[in-house]
């Protein structure tokens, strides 16, 4: 995993007896890239394993020969990943609101397996719907797009390319997504993500400063101590009900914790300390220190 994500993350899997493999973030062409990294360390543990057990075939027949092998998830490019959440994500939204009674979905995009299954899972329900009853009494559902600040994903969304600002000529960084969110956002394109791209209508860019304001919100007001994902995912779907007006219902998904990002953006987030008066204008409008 990148060497700058919170260190709750390693942590944790650390307790739970894995190794855990820290690389420096690097662009995805590069093989010292966490995934190119993670597929390379399950080949080479597979032959390995394979060249130790054809070593011993002499010892089979006096002791069993125990063979591993390496497993990578590939959680980015998988159709298992966006099928997942169209079999059971979507559905499961599905039947909290009614059969499809709601107006937008809102989810940020890491791998882009949830907003994608969701989408189609949503999009694919609400036409079957329509042809069964002629189009009566059904919502038009929007897919939104939480994207944080240096991620290209909403600019392929609304352009078809992959761009963000932080990349303009004179500006360029060796790693673009400068942010402190964690587990969304992406300069590259993913096969889970185009699994669903062309059913996301629209997208909203949301700052880190409006992700930690946001993050305050959901503790001071509604008890609910939420990750910089989840954050983000507020932030756009305020912004999208506020588009749509009264009357309307969104959904979003709260998919992370606090307690796994208390390193890195909850350190920027600080103390909450009971303020009861912020306003939704201020967490909108929220501007770096």
């Amino acid at each position: 995993m990148p060497d700058d994500q919170a260190h709750e993350k390693s942590a944790l899997l650390l307790h739970l007896g894995a190794a855990v493999d820290r690389v420096r973030p690097a662009s995805i062409a590069d093989p010292a890239h966490f995934v190119n990294r993670a597929r390379t360390l399950a080949y080479t543990h597979t032959t390995r394993s394979s060249s130790s057990s054809n070593n011993n075939d002499e010892l089979a027949d006096s002791q069993p020969q125990q063979s591993s092998r390496g497993f990578f998830a590939d959680q980015f490019e998988t159709e298992a990943n966006w099928r997942a959440h169209y079999e059971s994500t979507g559905p499961e939204i599905w039947a909290q609101t009614g059969g499809g009674q709601l107006d937008a979905f809102v989810a940020g995009a890491g791998t882009g397996g949830t907003i994608a299954g969701v989408a189609r899972f949503l999009k694919e329900s609400q036409r079957a719907g329509e042809d069964a009853s002629d189009g009566k009494g059904r919502r038009e559902v929007r897919v939104v797009l939480a994207d944080p600040q240096g991620s290209g994903l909403l600019n392929r969304v609304k352009y078809g390319v992959m761009f963000d600002a932080k990349e303009k000529e004179g500006t360029r960084r060796r790693h673009q997504v400068d942010t402190i969110v964690e587990g969304i956002g992406l300069n590259r394109v993913t096969a889970n993500f185009e699994a669903g791209r062309a059913l996301v209508d629209d997208a909203v860019r949301v700052t880190d400063e409006q992700a930690v304001a946001m993050a305050r919100w959901l503790v001071e007001k509604d008890g609910i101590f939420a990750g910089s994902s989840s954050a983000v995912n507020c932030v756009a779907a305020t912004k999208v009900a506020q588009e749509l007006g009264p009357g309307h219902r969104i959904v979003t998904i709260l998919c992370d914790s606090g307690t796994r990002h208390l390193s890195k953006f909850w350190a920027k987030a600080g103390v909450v300390g009971g303020k009861t008066d912020t306003t939704l204008a201020e967490v909108l409008n929220a501007k770096p220190a």
